[in-house]
């Protein structure tokens, strides 16, 4: 196979996997807002029911307003809820292996090592190893109709120095840790919430207990709906699941890093087997990470 050929194949599956991780961010998204909107949706049921009971007596017209609002919204919340469904669950998790499996084989083609330091048409054999990619996955192709590849320069990937600096230290800086940092946030934000929550429900219970008001004892279970609510859907969205696996997987790659940087054996033996550990550890991390996401 020519240079040219080479080139041409490598391209081909840079932009197939741009296609892919496109799809699964789509669907990502859709699946995150799907139960973030169920979210409102239910909150809003409950507060609007519980405002329709306390205005009925003396405005029907505002009563039954909100009483309709209320159904709807509780009517709602499990439809949008769909968006979130097992199944759709199911192909945004392959949609995102798959992108990561044809990134791994670009990666290791660019670098020039495992099976294509020996191979003697490695553009070939890439293009062979990644059509077995997307043939296991052929049901979800539906999720890449219409998706363009983003134009974008092959990773600047031509050796072990090169894919050190382009792959190993750049997932550890511009997308473990960071991402660990933000599932953090969203950790706390959380906790923030339930204990706001948990002190505003304990606070209207003092007052109707105190003060013998029925209206606000009836916000109490609001409150507690509420708070209820927010810890399942960060129980659902997994932030400190996610959160801890981001921070193990940055700690083994700088493990990975320390060691090759330290250490003295260049063969290529060890750098294959190096190469092969990191891309390992990002797998696993992805696998460990979808199976979490699909068996709840």
């Amino acid at each position: 196979m020519t240079a040219i050929s080479e080139q041409a194949s490598v391209s081909a599956v840079w932009d197939q996997q741009s296609v892919w991780s496109q799809s699964a961010n789509r669907l990502k998204t859709s699946v995150a807002r799907g139960r973030a909107t169920a979210l409102v949706f239910g909150i809003l049921a409950a507060s609007l029911g519980t405002a329709a009971s306390q205005t009925m007596a003396w405005n029907s017209v505002l009563g039954k307003s909100l009483a309709f609002a209320s159904a709807a919204a509780a009517g709602a919340a499990p439809l949008v809820a769909q968006r979130g469904s097992p199944s759709r669950l199911s192909d945004w998790t392959r949609l995102r292996a798959v992108s990561e499996a044809l990134k791994t084989e670009v990666y290791t083609y660019l670098a020039g090592v495992g099976p294509y330091r020996t191979a003697e048409s490695a553009g070939a054999l890439l293009a062979e190893r990644c059509r077995g990619f997307r043939s296991d996955s052929g049901d979800l192709v539906r999720h890449t109709t219409g998706v363009l590849a983003v134009t974008r320069s092959l990773p600047p990937v031509t050796d072990i120095d090169s894919y050190v600096e382009h792959r190993l230290r750049q997932q550890i800086t511009s997308y473990y840790r960071p991402k660990a940092e933000a599932m953090h946030r969203k950790v706390r934000m959380v906790e923030r919430a339930e204990f706001v929550l948990g002190c505003f429900g304990a606070m209207l219970a003092a007052i109707s207990g105190a003060l013998s008001v029925e209206q606000v004892a009836a916000w109490v279970a609001v409150a507690a709906s509420v708070s209820i609510a927010v810890t399942a859907h960060a129980v659902a969205q997994r932030y400190a699941y996610q959160q801890l696996e981001f921070t193990r997987t940055a700690d083994e790659l700088e493990r990975l890093l320390e060691r090759w940087t330290t250490g003295s054996d260049r063969t290529p033996q060890s750098t294959d087997a190096f190469i092969s550990e990191c891309e390992n550890v990002i797998s696993i991390q992805n696998e460990a990470w979808m199976i979490r996401w699909t068996v709840g």
